[in-house]
């Protein structure tokens, strides 16, 4: 047995508050770190202490081994939890941690290395006699050598990270004219995100399912699985919605990839909780991808049908402790544990191609009746530099349309505004007709993108006035409203000498600019174009359109800046604000052409073209690295790339010009 009583958590957010739970439960004193961005973080005000590590950016905080090792050093702590992400699947933090006399609450490193490169890894599981797919991972990573095998394996492609996981990285690709920039992007993600460029190429399995089996190993020799999760459902090669039991697993198959897992566990001798991913062909044959030596981001899934914590479970192993049940009893829980569905809130703007965002949260309202992992609060700060994951939503029924119905719910109770977010997108995946039949593949988002993204539509959008449009020009008068209540008394709210008085509001939603004609019928009720609106405030807001209610939430920008609101209706989330002037919005025109600006909180990774050059339409001008992903922006036009404003490794705000390219004829080569 292994005796410790103090955790340091070397990681942030949801998980670090996870992890604390749990380990405060069972007793455990917990240290939490942060970073600069995470001063006032909530994981920082659960834990019995927590120190500062360094500053914003991960290199200086939550990457920083010698740092971490001195926070223990400093808070007593005998152990180690590395989360998910971050430091979680490097060997050299598990070893560092080793020889520092700390217990590492993972595997050992040994078997963090051996799965650690999806290249040593997969030749691990095919001596093991695991299925994998067909591809190349050899040494010669030249581009000519990645060229020529993906022309061999065939056409389409993936490209991976060697080194990595989480959709850094990876690239598909269709056709032998992509493969150099899709090598390169690959290339140069990869190296940021892990600091290794090197690559691996698989064969692109067409449409299949994203199906892992999660296993547990402890130190005597005893190896368990406890059932797949489905994953399929994705986008940047990055999971959105896990569930368990996968629609497409049946007894037999689930038997068949567990032993596969348990048989690669035991190969390489492993400790603690860890996946095996694998992709389920329509043809019902599964192949390797890789394995993940840590917990995932998805286990609350297999946590709610089994009954068990599987973050408990990982400390009892760590402990020395024997695995708490065998697999016979683990295969009678899950038969008996019904279903269990899981979304992942993102701070990110899925019409805008799953944009990272940040910001200032001012209004978080969690679900009620279903678990929801979070480390939200209002007036919480949603740093550029981490993950874009918020928060995890975790339904749990007696059958997959219960669990499904619960959901539903649970999305539509939550409500966060300030930093757009993802949550609308969910709602409209688990209402679609094919999720709903549980028939998701990994193109599921790709393929049902059109009515997945399709913006509000109403019974009067053809006349160019969507209820949502109706609804923000209230809003925006109500808060014109409250800014001046102090003027006249309550009964006068609203009041006219003319019933006819009125204003049109000129609007922009999400966007696009509606006049709205709006003229005020008492306190707090409006005619909005003939729609009969009011605004009502109980325990909750809620608009009544036509004397029918609906649910609102809404706030005020930050620092009640007048004209702008953020508010869900029903299941849209907007933002709205008063249209500027029409010579305001031609200046504004006129000054962005040819201005490269950031699109978000993000760190300047590359600057490809040097200031002087030429550039055509379409050209990668910049690189912007946001919440570990990077960002590509290109050229607006053929021209002259005038002026640079940043240099590599700088920080940029949302709005800031990076580069400027200036209209002229680009000859041809």
């Amino acid at each position: 047995m292994t005796d410790f009583d103090t955790i340091l958590i070397a990681n942030r957010g949801e998980i670090a508050l996870r992890i604390i739970r749990t380990a405060r439960r069972l007793g455990y004193r917990t240290v939490a770190v942060y970073s600069d961005a995470d001063a006032d973080a909530p994981h920082c005000r659960a834990a019995d202490v927590a120190l500062r590590i360094g500053g914003p950016q991960p290199a200086d905080s939550y990457l920083n081994i010698a740092a971490l090792l001195a926070a223990a050093r400093q808070a007593g702590a005998q152990a180690i939890h590395p989360g998910y992400g971050f430091l979680a699947e490097r060997a050299d933090f598990a070893q560092a941690c080793a020889d520092a006399g700390l217990v590492f609450i993972g595997p050992p490193a040994q078997a963090i290395e051996s799965m650690g490169s999806k290249a040593g890894a997969k030749q691990l599981m095919r001596d093991a006699g695991v299925p994998c797919i067909p591809g190349y991972d050899g040494s010669d990573q030249s581009d000519a050598r990645l060229i020529d095998e993906a022309r061999r394996i065939g056409y389409p492609v993936m490209v991976k990270a060697s080194a990595g996981g989480g959709g850094r990285g990876m690239r598909k690709v269709d056709e032998a004219a992509d493969m150099p920039a899709a090598l390169a992007a690959a290339r140069s993600e990869a190296q940021h995100a892990f600091g290794d460029a090197g690559l691996i190429l698989e064969k692109a399995i067409v449409s299949p399912r994203h199906i892992e089996i999660q296993v547990f190993a402890d130190r005597h020799g005893n190896v368990v699985h406890m059932g797949e999760r489905d994953c399929s459902v994705q986008r940047r090669h990055q999971k959105l919605i896990e569930e368990t039991p996968s629609p497409a697993v049946d007894d037999a198959l689930r038997a068949r990839m567990g032993e596969v897992a348990v048989a690669a566990a035991r190969a390489i001798g492993y400790q603690g909780a860890g996946t095996l991913e694998f992709l389920l062909d329509a043809h019902g044959d599964f192949h390797f991808m890789e394995m993940n030596t840590r917990l995932q981001v998805e286990h609350a899934v297999t946590e709610a049908v089994l009954g068990l914590d599987l973050v408990e479970w990982q400390l009892r192993v760590a402990a020395g402790e024997l695995l708490p049940l065998r697999q016979e009893e683990l295969d009678a829980r899950r038969a008996a544990g019904g279903h269990a569905i899981e979304v992942r809130l993102c701070a990110e703007d899925a019409q805008q191609g799953f944009l990272p965002q940040s910001g200032t949260v001012l209004r978080w309202q969690a679900p009620q009746a279903v678990r929801c992992d979070h480390a939200l609060a209002d007036g919480a700060v949603v740093p550029p530099f981490y993950d874009s994951m918020l928060a995890k939503i975790v339904s749990h029924g007696a059958s997959r349309a219960d669990a499904l119905r619960r959901l539903r719910r649970a999305l539509g109770e939550t409500v966060l505004l300030g930093v757009a977010s993802n949550r609308a997108f969910l709602a409209r995946c688990v209402a679609d007709e094919e999720f709903a039949a549980g028939l998701a593949t990994t193109d599921f988002i790709e393929r049902r993108k059109d009515s997945l993204l399709a913006q509000y539509t109403d019974a009067a959008a053809d006349a160019g006035l969507p209820l949502p449009a109706c609804v923000a020009a209230v809003l925006l008068a109500h808060q014109q409203m409250r800014q001046h209540a102090g003027r006249w008394p309550d009964e006068l709210r609203g009041w006219s000498s003319s019933a006819a008085a009125g204003r049109t509001w000129r609007v922009v939603i999400d966007g696009v600019t509606h006049g709205v004609p709006l003229r005020s019928t008492g306190p707090d009720s409006w005619d909005a174009s003939g729609r009969m609106l009011r605004l009502a405030q109980g325990d909750t807001w809620r608009a009544e359109v036509d004397g029918l209610p609906l649910p609102l939430a809404w706030a005020a920008a930050t620092g009640g800046v007048p004209g702008c609101v953020h508010f869900m209706l029903g299941n849209g989330d907007h933002v709205a604000g008063l249209a500027p002037s029409v010579a305001a919005g031609k200046r504004a025109v006129e000054a962005s052409h040819g201005r490269i600006a950031a699109p978000m909180n993000g760190r300047i990774a590359a600057l490809p073209v040097a200031q002087g050059e030429t550039v055509k339409a379409g050209q990668v001008v910049a690189v912007i690295e946001a919440m570990k992903m990077e960002h590509r922006l290109l050229a607006p036009h053929d021209g002259l790339l005038e002026t640079v404003h940043l240099k590599v490794g700088d920080q940029a705000v949302p709005g800031q010009v990076l580069v400027t390219v200036a209209a002229v004829a680009v000859s041809a080569p």
